[in-house]
């Protein structure tokens, strides 16, 4: 499943050559959409604004437009017919954080334990004012609509009918058909979609649009997906030392990583709050199973609450990503044994993501969380481009994140699993991209990698059959490109046709849309990267409602050969990017060295424990779950990781080891190492020793 979001406009993929060879250029996040800078007292009668909203057919000088949510109505979807007004909604209003450039400063440059604040004296310094929150509700009210405001003032999620948000924002919304999306790259497919939405802008009165940063609900479209992967690993291989089968556990994880000796100190995550984010539902009976069953490890007894956000994400279903959601759980609580989970169920929408993260801030309850899902930085800047998108839904997310850290609350996410090129899993093309959230500078982002060892490949044409055996001889960033030169062996004609349909890694890259943060500066030339340019792009096109022309398709290098067979891979480039540099550590998550996951809803009867599961999803659970050993260690809160670890690399016996290969062993394919350097774009610092990780927090964090 893909990194970035369930969206396709195309089904093929590849980058023009100007994109792979130009440094992606940063823009500051942009300011809200058309509302005016027109003071933000309260003062103007809230009467006179609603009966001008409901009087007038156009708008009114006292109305203005507000920046919405992902729309998706405005790209490749089909209207079917218009929203039946008394349809549920909801919809949130996320508000504008106060002193956000201060704040954002404190946590760039790393809050200490002690000097976290609570969710009260957050709202206090940070939120929204009561007065205003209530003159919000206040005319929400007088269409019908029920509010709740969330204790940290950031957050004010309502509910009415599609009818009543119609007259309260002067839209018109109607019901859209999205195009299936088939399977691709050992990710599930995703079914059509039936959706609400609007390509309307929003209106509200200007006194209160002066302090909303985005309103997100009027479109439902199920944006996010996961970051699991899946690969048919051969079962009956020659058994060896160093054979990998994807049957790997959290306990392989603890050892390889450097866990095993905090756990021999007692620290096992007592004490402790592990928070999950998902838009699928969990059965937690699964995950107690996989723990005593499989595992046979002893955990705490009652220890998952179920927090069903908006509502929350239905039934379980693998379809709708529920395999996502247990393996975040069964892998975060096998790593933390004695922790306490609260999962946080959310509808797959923009609301659903800011409120899930609202709960998860708000209640201040659990001390490390993660998500595990995301979308391309690039289909939210063609979306804005077209006019349906909220120029600040990222920064509704960063102000979140930015609570989390100031009040102590570390926060994990994922890179994606379509290596550089994020934007394949959703929109379709095939420019450089990153994963969002984990392009926010204030969230610690996991990358893959793939372990040494010795893989053993099926032949799809007789599963049953002798097996090849690939040698990985050093852990490396996961990307697929080890497997092209036996195209053969998966029906593939040729190396360069192969590359062109196995296009899976660890994302990492640099994001055009966030600044680089300060602690990122650390580390000498990180913009400075070293990349084997496996494809070109073709097929440019122009985004449907924007003047944006991108690249649709890749093709891989020609390797000259008749007939077709592998040859060495592109010479090495070297190039210079600006940007929050993405991701920042990495761990196993190639699916062939990956892990075992128990899921009772497998839509098969050979069982419910798979082997082979892997993609960045794994790793942001697990660095969960480490973070929670890791507080139950020191006795207290650790917070915002990024500025102490960026910190921890540059000094004498890091605890990460850099993974600095140069060259086609070693790549997201794109971005490879560089040797020497403390960072690589697909793996960021490198693998952490988490047990000199948690030495140095004791010393220095």
């Amino acid at each position: 499943m893909s990194g970035g979001s369930s969206w396709a406009l195309g089904t093929s993929y590849k980058p023009e050559e100007s994109h792979l060879n130009s440094a992606p250029k940063p823009r500051r996040r942009a300011a809200t959409l058309a509302v005016l800078a027109a003071g933000t007292a309260v003062s103007l009668s809230l009467l006179s604004a609603v009966a001008l909203a409901q009087n007038t057919a156009s708008p009114g000088p006292a109305l203005v437009a507000v920046p919405q949510g992902v729309t998706l109505a405005g790209l490749n979807a089909k209207p079917v017919f218009p929203v039946r007004a008394n349809k549920p909604e909801i919809v949130s209003f996320a508000l504008k954080m106060r002193s956000e450039g201060s704040l954002a400063g404190e946590v760039e440059a790393g809050i200490k334990p002690g000097h976290f604040l609570s969710v009260a004296q957050f709202a206090a310094r940070y939120g929204e004012p009561e007065s205003r929150i209530k003159a919000l509700e206040k005319y929400l009210a007088h269409y019908g609509i029920r509010t709740t405001a969330y204790a940290d003032h950031l957050v004010v999620t309502a509910h009415g009918t599609a009818g009543d948000f119609n007259r309260a924002l002067s839209v018109k919304q109607g019901e859209y058909k999205s195009a299936a999306i088939p399977a691709h790259d050992g990710q599930a497919a995703r079914p059509a979609v039936e959706f609400h939405a609007t390509t309307d802008r929003p209106l509200l009165p200007r006194n209160l649009a002066s302090f909303i940063e985005s309103i997100l609900g009027l479109d439902n479209y199920p944006i996010y997906s996961s970051t699991a992967v899946h690969a048919n690993v051969a079962s009956h291989a020659k058994a060896s030392a160093d054979l990998q089968q994807g049957n790997r556990t959290p306990g392989d994880f603890a050892k390889n990583y450097g866990l095993d000796p905090l756990y021999q100190k007692g620290a096992k995550g007592q004490g402790q709050t592990i928070g999950i984010v998902t838009f699928a539902s969990v059965r937690p009976a699964d995950a107690t199973h996989f723990w005593s069953k499989v595992l046979r490890i002893k955990t705490k007894a009652n220890r998952i609450t179920l927090d069903d956000v908006d509502g929350g994400s239905g039934k379980v279903s693998f379809d709708a990503g529920s395999g996502e959601t247990t393996l975040d759980v069964e892998q975060s609580g096998a790593v933390a044994p004695d922790a306490n989970i609260v999962v946080y169920q959310a509808p797959n929408s923009d609301f659903g993501n800011e409120d899930a993260y609202a709960a998860v801030a708000s209640q201040n309850r659990a001390q490390t969380v993660s998500c595990s899902w995301g979308e391309s930085e690039t289909i939210l800047e063609v979306t804005a481009a077209a006019g349906t998108e909220s120029s600040t839904l990222i920064q509704a997310q960063d102000q979140l994140f930015l609570e989390l850290a100031a009040q102590g609350q570390s926060s994990f996410s994922t890179a994606g699993d379509d290596g550089a090129y994020d934007a394949t899993g959703d929109i379709g093309t095939t420019n450089l991209s990153v994963d969002q959230a984990g392009d926010s500078p204030f969230t610690t982002t996991a990358g893959a990698t793939t372990l040494a060892g010795t893989i053993p490949l099926e032949n799809a044409e007789d599963p049953t059959g002798p097996l090849t055996y690939v040698r990985i001889p050093a852990q490396r960033a996961w990307g697929w490109d080890w497997q092209w030169p036996h195209f053969a062996l998966f029906k593939a004609s040729s190396e360069a046709q192969f590359a062109e349909e196995d296009v899976a890694g660890t994302g990492g890259g640099y994001s055009s849309v966030e600044v680089r943060p300060s602690y990122q500066r650390l580390i000498r030339n990180i913009g400075d990267y070293s990349a084997v340019p496996y494809f070109t792009s073709t097929d440019p096109e122009v985004q449907k409602g924007t003047d944006i022309s991108l690249p649709t398709e890749l093709s891989a290098w020609d390797t000259g050969e008749t007939p077709p067979d592998s040859a060495a891979p592109p010479a090495v480039i070297k190039g210079e990017a600006n940007g929050r540099a993405e991701t920042d550590l990495a761990a196993d998550g190639d699916p062939y060295t990956g892990y075992l996951l128990y899921f009772s809803g497998f839509p098969k009867a050979d069982g419910t424990l798979e082997s082979g599961w892997g993609g960045t999803s794994f790793v942001a659970p697990q660095m969960n779950g480490s973070a929670a050993v890791i507080d139950s260690l020191l006795g207290h809160r650790l917070g915002f990781w990024n500025p102490a670890i960026y910190r921890f690399a540059t000094m004498h016996d890091s605890p990460f080891t850099p993974i600095d290969t140069t060259g086609g062993s070693n790549t997201n394919l794109y971005y490879t190492g560089t040797k020497g350097a403390l960072y690589d774009p697909a793996t960021g610092l490198g693998t952490p020793t988490l047990w000199k990780l948690a030495a140095d927090f004791r010393i220095f964090g």
